[in-house]
């Protein structure tokens, strides 16, 4: 039943899991949406569009969460018009739920050893989506949890990285350091240089065998005014509405003005 909307909107990966077979992690979230949910709609958007030279690949397009806000409206419309009466609500990455848990459990994909979920075909260059909804769940397809595959660990993605944190060594992602706010150390100031990061990092991903020949995306909106290399003039000439489109603003403009001087952009 799903397969003519998913369809509709390119994304390949998707699966329906009953609500009792999915690890909630925000009972207050779920709570807040006012009804009882019986099955969760789960759902994989790759977003890959190509290389960047200073950006995690995910923040060179437009914020993700708009495209979510989007797939969730127009899914929720669908099952409105076959279930009039069927509650819903749609999240990506806030969710009341623990969305990668879910992902790996419906088949969707692998768990890797930096904690992401790795797709057949778009490796790890995939965001999560999800729907819950008091429809019940065999009404939507429903699939059995499945038993969660595991990556080979080979190890390259430990070794690679820069903070030593999936080594057991550090306390901080990079990426999480690069959207700290205020003053950095010398040392995580030397490191963001080191490995050439205004947001975020890619490393444990582009290192990952399974993303040796990352698919492009065929989802138009992460094609869409890409940033493949922010620069100081090219953040100037964004305006509030402009800015607050993009992933990276969400840790304000300062943040990001801070770290491009910081590397010379």
């Amino acid at each position: 039943m799903l397969h003519e909307f998913f369809e509709s909107e390119k994304i390949e990966c998707y699966a329906v899991l009953s609500y009792s077979d999915v690890r909630e992690i925000n009972t207050r979230l779920r709570e807040g949406c006012g009804f009882e949910p019986k099955s969760v709609i789960i759902y994989l958007l790759p977003y890959y569009a190509g290389a960047t030279e200073n950006l995690s690949v995910y923040a060179a397009s437009l914020d993700y969460h708009i495209v979510i806000r989007g797939i969730s409206e127009r899914l929720g419309g669908y099952l409105s018009d076959i279930f009039p009466k069927a509650s819903y609500r749609g999240f990506g990455d806030h969710s009341p739920i623990d969305e990668c848990s879910a992902a790996l459990s419906a088949g969707l994909g692998i768990r890797g050893d930096n904690g992401l979920i790795i797709n057949e075909k778009y490796g790890s260059y995939v965001f999560i989506g999800d729907m819950i909804t008091d429809i019940e769940p065999d009404r939507l397809g429903a699939v059995q949890p499945k038993d969660i595959g595991e990556c080979h660990h080979c190890g390259a993605c430990r070794a690679a990285c820069p903070t030593g944190i999936l080594r057991g060594e550090g306390c901080d992602c990079l990426s999480a350091i690069t959207q700290r706010k205020g003053e950095l150390t010398e040392n995580e100031a030397a490191l963001m240089k080191k490995i050439n990061t205004v947001w975020g990092c890619d490393i444990c991903q582009s290192i990952c065998p399974y993303n040796r020949e990352p698919q492009i995306t065929p989802i138009e909106f992460f094609h869409r005014e890409r940033i493949p290399c922010l620069s100081s003039d090219i953040l100037d000439t964004m305006g509030k509405e402009e800015f607050t489109s993009r992933a990276f603003a969400w840790r304000g403009r300062k943040t990001v003005e801070r770290n491009l001087k910081l590397l010379g952009y």
